[in-house]
């Protein structure tokens, strides 16, 4: 990527909104922009955990006035990324529909550990790099509005991830919703987050880190207070915990709350932060942590440089550890894959210019369901499809966004049998165009054997419409995959779409 490039992230909180503006200089990402709304997106979830109207337009105004100013940047420059609120509501779909549009660029919902994954990402990135610092073992703590990621890494690399969810909003609506501040209700909610977490008790004990480093949200505004108040800066103790309680105790609720460094925004969401930090250095054993510059923007965006500039693409690995773990054969996966990309490009052109464009992009995707097409026979042969396509529902995959993974799921569960299952994923043109490469390629490939070059022509034909084209000596040398192809063509017939089969 050229120097001067511009790259934005976006980062969708269940309390705040973030968007950061970087500039690349020499695989640097150096800010140039940064601007933070207070959305409360996760006080807005019912009991039913749906969305309110009033919460999903605070998100939605918040989004449009990102979207005012990405204008101009590429998609490629861009990536928008949701946590655990989006993570958790059922009607997510209707506010990401609009959230979108307003935002002119995709949102990617990522799971819990590629959240963790992304924030160790950008605290790793930020923190100085030498010899004696990659050989640093870290752990890294984020607690936001209602999740809790903790990461164990080392240099770039993070080796342990995991997501809690317990949160300074989630906290502080079920510990203090009317905003006392008691020391009953620090008792009990402290109580209730080590329950949650209390499994990190195995995965990360204190022999296995060097020094505990807090990112963003609840740690950085209490670094702040603490820093405000003469303590050191940048570094949280147990003892700046204890202070900072008793603070929130004496004034005794939120309202009456004053505090050198406590911004507005901050202080309903404050009692419920501290009491899942003082959760976590009570379970871990921290003495001290060090307040982190960097955080999952800066991880989303670093992600982006390096996709970019042919970097070995974290997904690639992930898929191929995938179909490893699930006995997919290699071969049979790789002539699919080849077949199904070679389909694709005759009705997508654009997918090989090498420009990183919408094309390509779905080219990559196709590659990747191809290869893992077969991971649902590690359960069983029978409707093997289905269980590959809630493997992949399910299963963490690091570098993919939930959206991603549905998408690969949808095109596994199609790639054979009835297409009424997949029927909602239809509306899409480019899914369509994949799923019809992807099932033509297991007809080709059906007897496990390399299908023969450019045996089919392939092209859109209308608006919803496809037709393939074969010559009549090859269906006379394979009449069964002759045959599977006419009872394709019957099985588009029951579709929104259709297809043509001619043999010349």
């Amino acid at each position: 990527m050229h120097n001067g490039t511009r790259l934005a992230a976006v980062d969708l909180g269940s309390n705040s909104f973030r968007l950061e503006i970087g500039r690349v200089d020499h695989g640097q990402i150096h800010r140039s922009e940064y601007f933070k709304e207070t959305v409360r997106l996760g006080n807005g979830l019912d009991s039913a955990r749906n969305l309110t109207h009033e919460a999903m337009q605070r998100g939605w105004d918040a989004l449009a006035r990102f979207g005012e100013r990405l204008a101009g940047f590429e998609p490629s420059q861009v990536r928008a990324v949701a946590t655990q609120t989006l993570r958790e509501a059922r009607n997510r779909e209707e506010f990401l529909l609009r959230a979108r549009t307003v935002l002119g660029f995709g949102i990617d919902v990522i799971p819990g550990r590629e959240e963790a994954r992304l924030i160790y990402q950008g605290v790793a990135h930020l923190l100085p790099r030498n010899e004696t610092a990659d050989r640093e073992r870290r752990l890294v703590v984020d607690i936001g509005g209602r999740s809790t990621e903790m990461i164990i890494g080392s240099g770039l690399q993070a080796h342990t991830t995991e997501s809690y969810r317990v949160g300074s909003v989630a906290w502080s609506m079920k510990h203090f919703a009317d905003g006392q501040f008691t020391p009953g209700a620090f008792r009990i909610a402290e109580i209730a987050a080590k329950a949650v977490m209390d499994d990190a008790l195995t995965n990360y004990t204190r022999d296995q880190w060097d020094t505990a480093y807090g990112a963003s949200g609840t740690i950085g505004a209490v670094g702040d207070l603490v820093a405000a108040a003469g303590g050191r800066p940048g570094v949280v103790t147990r003892a700046d915990l204890d202070w900072l309680q008793e603070r929130l105790l004496k004034a005794g609720s939120a309202d009456r709350l004053r505090l050198d460094g406590l911004r507005e925004d901050r202080k309903p969401v404050i009692g419920g932060g501290l009491s899942v930090l003082r959760a976590l250095f009570d379970l871990l054993t921290i003495d001290e942590m060090q307040v982190a510059q960097g955080a999952l923007r800066h991880g989303v965006l670093y992600e982006l440089l390096e996709r970019d500039d042919g970097v070995a693409d974290l997904r690639d690995a992930t898929v191929e550890r995938l179909a490893q773990r699930f006995a997919a054969e290699p071969a049979q996966a790789r002539r699919v894959a080849d077949t199904a990309a070679a389909l694709f490009i005759q009705l997508a052109p654009a997918a090989r210019g090498g420009a990183g464009g919408r094309a390509e992009r779905a080219l990559r995707k196709l590659h990747w369901a191809a290869r893992l097409h077969e991971v649902g026979m590690h359960i069983s042969h029978s409707d093997y499809h289905k269980h590959g396509a809630y493997i992949l529902d399910n299963v963490d995959v690091p570098g993919f966004a939930v959206n991603e993974t549905h998408a690969l799921s949808q095109l596994v569960l199609g790639h054979r049998g009835k297409l009424r299952k997949v029927e909602a994923s239809m509306a899409d043109e480019t899914f369509t165009a994949q799923l019809l490469a992807i099932r033509l390629a297991v007809i080709l490939c059906h007897a496990r054997r390399d299908p023969e070059p450019d045996v089919l022509a392939l092209a859109p034909a209308g608006a919803r419409g496809f037709t393939v084209r074969a010559r009549q000596d090859w269906a006379e040398r394979y009449p069964q995959s002759a045959h599977l192809l006419r009872e394709e063509v019957l099985a588009w017939q029951k579709t929104s779409w259709q297809l043509a089969l001619h043999l010349d």
